[in-house]
């Protein structure tokens, strides 16, 4: 296709993008993917060969001949046309795992995403008048039985929600928060910033690991608008400690008329601790203990999609939907539809432990975790026979996304060892991407030298089984 001309610097001898396009066998790739797609497939691999020829001279001649530049171009293609987004089978031993897309959906919920996504809908639109509607409408109903608030609004994720309360009702005044609360959570969010973002000043009061209500009480002057409690979402300060009863700072907040807020993180409905974990108080307990106001996620415990929920006093969040960021910051119909469908399912409780795929992880039992474990040890022991020693063990599982950080749930899992402890880890690192490279990427932990997979989240062994077959273990030495 390509030959170097002696009479022409190298790279010059290339062909144009419109020579290449004139190709027969390019012709196929144009009638599968388009003209577009493919000219910039082209570009791209020019400028690709162009690099190897500055760098490598005659040597990367080889990279023009016909059938190596049609498999870049094919290879350019495949890389644009793959979608980034793909599921993965979760075996961190996490359940929520931020980085794993959180709470996965229930079935109802799924299919009502399918239905509002696939047309119009009344998302805006009041049917009983004829006139443009509200779309916090098709939730707030639902929300307030849920959690005894008088009204409620959803936007983006939660720290939107935090956001959005602070501008709308602390705007260019003061906020009261407990030194011990001032966190940075995963993707750099930190109060602090989040205060000054909304516009408001950030008054710090107590120390570090002991606050006390006259911390509070001398915090307080005219422009304070606000008290915030923020959860500490992924730590806990342990030892010679002291916060502030939630029931002290309702009653100093309703003494000077202003707003208690909570930022709960995760925002339970129900109790989680039939889990077997720690009691933590549900945004029904937390509103009637006296909170005007509590911020909480949809995609943490509740199970549902991502969202933030604002939920308390009517007058409250009346004042925070005429903000003009709640535009900017507000959810969309497939949110709303799943979001929706999660709630209805909370509506009668006992089903949501069956229905809800983050509840039903969370209260699955050791026992039946251990078995699946026993039943996948042979199969994974007899395709890593060559390369690894597996074998069953027992693990803690943790909830996730900053929820009960320093508690974990009993389980069990596969240990999977490199039989080779050679050059600093490779082996292993090998081992966890020949699982991250299946079609349908598995992901596991990596602790003492060891690659664990935790099966609390496996609950259909099937796909998993299905590809083992597929595993290609590199050895260290391989390029």
């Amino acid at each position: 296709m390509i030959k170097p001309q002696s009479t022409q610097p190298i790279q010059s001898s290339l062909p144009s993008v419109h020579h290449v396009l004139e190709l027969s066998i390019v012709a196929d790739l144009i009638a599968e993917f388009g003209k577009p797609l493919v000219t910039h497939a082209i570009r791209v691999t020019l400028g690709q060969i162009r690099d190897l020829l500055a760098t490598a001279g005659e040597l990367a001649w080889a990279q023009t001949k016909e059938e190596n530049f049609i498999l870049r171009i094919k290879s350019q293609l495949a890389e644009l046309t793959d979608m980034s987004l793909r599921p993965v089978i979760n075996l961190t031993g996490t359940v929520l795992h931020t980085n794993l897309g959180r709470a996965p959906l229930p079935e109802e919920a799924i299919q009502a995403v399918t239905v509002m996504a696939s047309g119009a809908s009344n998302l805006e639109f009041d049917l009983s008048s004829g006139f443009r509607g509200d779309r916090d409408s098709h939730l707030e109903n639902q929300i307030c039985r849920l959690t005894g608030a008088e009204a409620a609004t959803v936007v983006n994720n939660n720290a939107a929600a935090v956001l959005l309360t602070l501008n709308s009702l602390a705007l260019r005044k003061e906020v009261l928060v407990s030194r011990g609360e001032l966190v940075e959570i995963g993707g750099s969010f930190r109060i602090p910033d989040i205060m000054a973002r909304a516009n408001c000043k950030l008054r710090e009061v107590g120390t570090t690991n002991r606050t006390h209500l006259y911390d509070f009480e001398e915090g307080l002057n005219l422009r304070t608008a606000m008290i915030l409690k923020a959860h500490t979402s992924n730590f806990k300060i342990m030892g010679y400690t002291r916060a502030v009863n939630e029931s002290e700072l309702v009653g100093l907040a309703k003494k000077v008329q202003i707003p208690f807020v909570i930022d709960l993180g995760s925002g339970s409905l129900i109790n989680i601790s039939e889990f077997g974990l720690p009691h933590e108080s549900t945004v029904k307990e937390t509103l009637s203990r006296g909170a005007d106001l509590v911020t909480f996620s949809g995609d943490k415990l509740l199970g549902g999609p991502q969202c933030g929920i604002i939920a308390g006093r009517k007058d409250l969040i009346v004042r925070i939907k005429k903000n003009p960021m709640k535009r900017a910051l507000r959810v969309d119909k497939m949110t709303i539809a799943a979001l929706s469908a999660v709630l209805g399912i909370y509506e009668d409780p006992a089903r949501a432990v069956q229905k809800i795929p983050a509840l039903r992880m969370l209260a699955r039992p050791e026992i039946e975790i251990r078995a699946m474990a026993e039943r996948l040890l042979p199969l994974v022991a007899s395709k890593l026979e060559a390369n690894a020693v597996v074998e069953t063990v027992a693990c803690k599982s943790q909830v996730g996304s900053g929820t009960l950080p320093i508690d974990t749930l009993p389980s069990a899992g596969l240990a999977i060892s490199p039989k080779s402890k050679k050059r600093g880890g490779a082996s292993l690192k090998l081992l966890a991407a020949a699982f991250r490279n299946l079609p349908l990427p598995v992901i596991g932990r990596i602790h003492d030298s060891t690659l664990i997979f935790d099966l609390r989240c496996l609950e259909n062994e099937a796909p998993f089984i299905q590809q083992l077959q597929l595993i290609t273990i590199k050895r260290p030495t391989d390029k």
